[in-house]
């Protein structure tokens, strides 16, 4: 999970190769048989079960509190797209990915959530400041997996975060890239607010804006 980044070109490996990374990282998580609609932990919880609005646990006790929040757009980037669901997962304050077991003794991490859309394509979650190792030179990230009616799921570049001290190390193609899943902050009401708006391209690719 972690990527100790020793040049340049390797820290653009990381934002460019996150989509990949994320899925990937997923499944090897949640320990579960490479079965297409078991492989990803965007699937632990049935659709019915989701809102467009999720919260990570220990929310209410992590002092840097983050809501995130936006609309995902069918192609056209203008109709909101119905029944998305899209799942998040992240390190904790410290950078550590906390680790929990299920009642079947599958690992996962604690700190996830999942959304659902619904006709309005609105989305938020409530959740935390991810942190990374001290001495790494890496991205603050949180991971996305994403899931479109009828299609299979697909892990999305990472969001970041544009006060990342690490923006700057980057090529300008690096950080052009990164910018696509960039978070913007701002302090409201005492918590950390970004928007961010996703427009689906036709097939499965995903175009973040």
């Amino acid at each position: 999970m972690k990527a100790l980044l020793s040049s340049l070109s390797i820290a653009c490996l990381l934002v460019v190769g996150n989509m990949s990374q994320a899925q990937e990282s997923a499944s090897i998580l949640d320990d579960m048989p490479p079965n297409y609609k078991k492989s990803s932990p965007i699937y632990l919880l049935s659709d019915y079960q989701l809102n467009n609005t999720d919260t990570i646990p220990d929310f209410a006790d992590k002092p840097n509190k983050l809501k995130i929040s936006g609309t995902i757009y069918e192609s056209d980037g203008k109709t909101p797209a119905k029944d998305v669901v899209l799942f998040i997962f992240q390190p904790d304050e410290d950078g550590n990915y906390e680790m929990k077991r299920d009642s079947n003794r599958k690992r996962y991490v604690h700190h996830r959530a999942w959304i659902k859309t619904d006709a309005d394509g609105k989305y938020t979650f409530y959740t935390f400041m991810p942190g990374k190792y001290l001495g790494e030179k890496e991205l603050k990230q949180i991971h996305r997996i994403v899931k479109v009616p009828g299609k299979p799921e697909q892990g999305l570049s990472s969001f970041f975060f544009n006060d990342d001290p690490l923006i700057p190390e980057l090529t300008l193609s690096c950080r052009a890239e990164a910018v696509k899943s960039m978070l913007r902050l701002e302090m409201k009401d005492g918590m950390l607010v970004a928007n961010k708006d996703i427009t689906l391209k036709r097939g499965v690719d995903i175009l973040d804006q």
